[in-house]
């Protein structure tokens, strides 16, 4: 199943709230002895993941779990940087991946047990089974059980969560199948702004398609944060007319504009990876305070993790 965002965390009567988890939404099945991990789109996640992999022994054959695949960093953060790198892993770059930043597959409901199919029943129905797999078969890493709750203010408390990697809440109603592809959830998304220097784009100057943002740090030098997702034609003039209006350049700390290229430089091209930016930055350039050194900025999620270092 699938989600629509609400503008409130209202946790209705008769639905339960989950927490919304910053990864690879997956599917989980065992045949047979055969393992498959499939994206939400159907793409074999398996090779990329092998603890998943390998971990399926502890589940019951002839079952199937939706869920949410994540990897922690030290700190108890999700790391979603991380989480996309693995993709990119193959061979015995893979393994060593899997020791250095394993993944975790959240399960959070039950789409078949032991050759039943559960999808026509009820979410109630299916997450008592569910929890029930996991009691009796007492699963471990990589498999943690999503949280569910019915109380709002457990709910509450989840929205609290953003400083960790969480996204929000979903919600779910008690008395409803689970039906593919169908929009029945509800999501609300925590979203944290704060303000960002324009200083590049992807695309044309008439028909920007990606802004490239930075901010100054302590020593007043302009750093890479992020980039916004891809605009729509409106939008894309509205950032196009409002980069023109002073002119091009945005001063560094000597009044420059930040190199393109130099070598160790934070704005070279080894640091707009999309192991890290954010998906879910907004597109909304604002008019500086007067006299700033701002041309314009974008609303952009505040980051939940620090940027990846990569080698040179």
């Amino acid at each position: 199943m699938l989600s629509t965002p609400v503008p409130e965390p209202e946790l209705r009567p008769g639905w339960a709230g989950e927490p919304k988890w910053d990864g690879f939404r997956a599917a989980v099945s065992v045949d047979a002895g055969r393992v498959l991990l499939r994206s939400r789109r159907g793409t074999e996640m398996g090779p990329a993941f092998p603890e998943i992999v390998s971990g399926a022994v502890q589940l019951p054959e002839a079952t199937a779990m939706d869920g949410e695949l994540v990897v922690w960093d030290a700190a108890g953060r999700l790391a979603f940087e991380r989480l996309q790198n693995r993709l990119a892993r193959r061979g015995a770059d893979t393994v060593r991946a899997s020791e250095e930043w394993p993944a975790h597959f959240v399960a959070f409901d039950l789409l078949k047990l032991s050759g039943t199919v559960t999808t026509g029943w009820p979410y109630w129905r299916r997450r008592a089974a569910l929890e029930s797999v996991f009691a009796a078969r007492r699963l471990f890493a990589p498999w943690p059980l999503c949280p569910s709750t019915t109380d709002p203010d457990t709910v509450r408390e989840w929205l609290s969560w953003a400083s960790v990697g969480m996204e929000g809440v979903v919600f779910k109603r008690l008395t409803d199948a689970y039906k593919p592809s169908v929009r029945g959830w509800h999501k609300y998304k925590v979203r944290e702004t704060s303000e960002a220097i324009v200083a590049g784009i992807t695309g044309s100057l008439t028909q920007p398609r990606t802004l490239l943002l930075g901010r100054y740090d302590a020593e007043g030098r302009l750093q890479y944060v992020g980039r916004t997702q891809p605009s729509h034609e409106r939008q894309a003039q509205r950032s196009s007319a409002c980069s023109r209006r002073d002119g091009a350049g945005i001063p560094g700390r000597a009044g420059r504009s930040p190199p393109g290229g130099a070598a160790g430089s934070n704005w070279t091209s080894r640091w707009w990876s999309p192991g890290w930016w954010w998906k879910s930055a907004s597109m909304s350039p604002v008019m500086p305070p007067a006299g700033g050194a701002i041309l314009h900025a974008g609303t952009v999620p505040a980051p939940t993790s620090p940027p990846p270092t990569f080698p040179s």
